[in-house]
């Protein structure tokens, strides 16, 4: 039995083990008008009177019009049955009607759900509205992803098509509102959106669509809040760009950039500045006992080997023992992981240096630890290099590329690493961060489980160049506290 498919959801189109069906005109709105008749039968007298659409009988023509049905009728047989298996027959039915005098050749036009889409429309439609949330959106999706544009669209508004256009359209609007409700059962209010903004585009002046989407959209304001930009890494979890503060991000381990020397005194602000993200470390997650985060530290330092040791005349302040840019300390706090990473060193004039180079290359290192070490939680990061480490060479956005760039480098090679990349940015460095620039370069890089594409201009190490020692002045670690929306370290770095 071949495979036949009819579609009216749109321009009509007949289809037969997958291969489409070339029809004349007419013999497409043979098809149309006995898919209105919603598989009832249909005389010859009305069949030419619809599809050839002439106005009052023609009793003389009676003969010359049976003439000219039944050769659109064996047309369309044949495109039905091209391998003459007896589904034309099948399909299309020859009847009998007793309605008059004398019996009136008849047409029947019978098909399974799977063989008109119109059919298997309603069928998901009406089985969706009786569907737990998840069942009934899938079956909505399923059931909406069929229409291609108007029902029915060779009839026009012809009387005999008025009632099933009427009923599809009327069940269209109630998939796309019950479509958008069982999204915001499930949270998937992103989902339930441009659905939303579609029906009020198409019906600007419905006030029930126009309150849905508003209220949708307060929904997803609430839902966000401070969320500026999510998108999958096909295969590799989310990348999440947000306003914020990076120590509020308690359901995710936390990523907080060190010198060389993982110094974390802030007396009067000489080694290590207060406002400093590691400065606020002490404070935010250590209670002030900055004895007690020294200790973490130094006891996850035994497993490295330093580079050196300063001599205390040419460091007397601060820690003199260095360890290789890229070090990186996994602490436990709360039940979550925070890596403490080396990414600048320290001058023994209390200046913290860092360069693009340095920053990639401790980028790439830290991504292992946090696979290895960070319970697949989410690892939130602040724009570090943009404050007291002098990362000069790179604006804020070129930052932000090489950290996303090189998290998408490690997931290529290990797409488990962390189920989202926060990108945790203070309000005071958002508006010098270009987010466009990063949605240019989501869509055209080759990202973890991705085809095609090319790597963003930046190239697959973003503004790498060599390390500078530029600037002065007390104070090791960049600020990044203080002013701001959120009243607290927002991880400028």
């Amino acid at each position: 039995m071949a495979r036949i498919r009819v579609s009216v959801l749109g321009p009509a189109r007949l289809e037969v083990d997958g291969v489409p069906a070339r029809l004349t005109p007419l013999t497409t709105r043979l098809l149309v008008r006995l898919v209105a008749a919603d598989g009832e039968s249909v005389p010859v007298r009305r069949l030419h009177r619809d599809v050839w659409a002439l106005d009052g009988e023609q009793p003389h023509a009676a003969q010359r019009h049976r003439n000219e049905v039944q050769k659109r009728v064996l047309e369309l047989r044949r495109a039905l049955d091209p391998a003459q298996r007896g589904d034309g027959a099948r399909v299309l039915r020859t009847e009998q009607l007793l309605a008059g005098p004398a019996p009136e050749t008849a047409y029947r036009l019978v098909l399974a759900p799977e063989e008109l889409d119109c059919a298997e429309f309603t069928e998901l439609v009406d089985s969706a509205l009786l569907a737990a949330p998840a069942s009934a959106a899938d079956r909505l999706a399923a059931a909406l992803a069929l229409v291609r544009g108007r029902p029915l669209a060779e009839a026009g508004d012809e009387d005999f098509a008025r009632p099933l256009v009427r009923r599809l359209t009327a069940l269209y609007e109630t998939a796309r509102r019950q479509l958008i409700r069982s999204r915001m059962d499930l949270g998937r209010h992103d989902l339930a959106l441009p659905v939303a903004e579609r029906m009020a585009r198409e019906r600007p002046d419905d006030q029930d669509v126009a309150e849905l989407l508003g209220a949708l959209r307060a929904r997803l304001r609430e839902r966000h809040g401070r969320e500026l930009l999510r998108q999958p890494f096909p295969g590799a979890g989310d990348l999440v760009v947000v306003r914020g503060d990076l120590f509020d991000q308690e359901d995710a381990n936390l990523v907080i950039g060190f010198t060389d020397t993982f110094d974390t005194a802030t007396e009067q602000d000489l080694v290590i500045s207060r406002e400093s993200v590691q400065g606020q470390l002490v404070e935010r997650l250590f209670g002030g006992e900055r004895k007690q985060l020294d200790d973490r530290i130094q006891a996850g330092l035994r497993a490295f080997r330093p580079l050196r040791t300063e001599r205390v005349q040419d460091k007397p302040r601060g820690r003199r023992v260095r360890y290789p840019l890229g070090t990186t300390v996994p602490l436990t706090v709360d039940g979550r992981r925070v890596f403490a990473v080396a990414y600048s060193r320290l001058g023994n004039d209390l200046v913290a240096r860092s360069g693009p180079a340095d920053l990639r290359a401790s980028l790439d290192t830290l991504w292992p630890a946090v696979a290895r070490y960070g319970m697949y939680r989410p690892v939130a990061i602040p724009l570090i290099g943009s404050g007291l480490a002098r990362i000069v060479e790179l604006d804020r956005t070129r930052l932000l590329l090489m950290i996303v760039e090189s998290f998408a480098e490690h997931c290529r090679r290990d797409p488990a690493t962390a189920p989202e990349l926060r990108v945790v940015i203070r309000p005071a460095d958002l508006e010098r961060t270009d987010l466009s620039v990063l949605g240019t370069y989501l869509r055209t890089a080759r990202l973890p489980g991705a085809r095609g594409g090319t790597d963003s201009g930046t190239g697959s190490r973003t503004g790498a160049g060599t390390s500078a020692d530029v600037g002065a002045g007390p104070g090791s670690q960049d600020t990044g506290a203080g002013a701001g929306d959120s009243g607290g370290a927002y991880g400028r770095r």
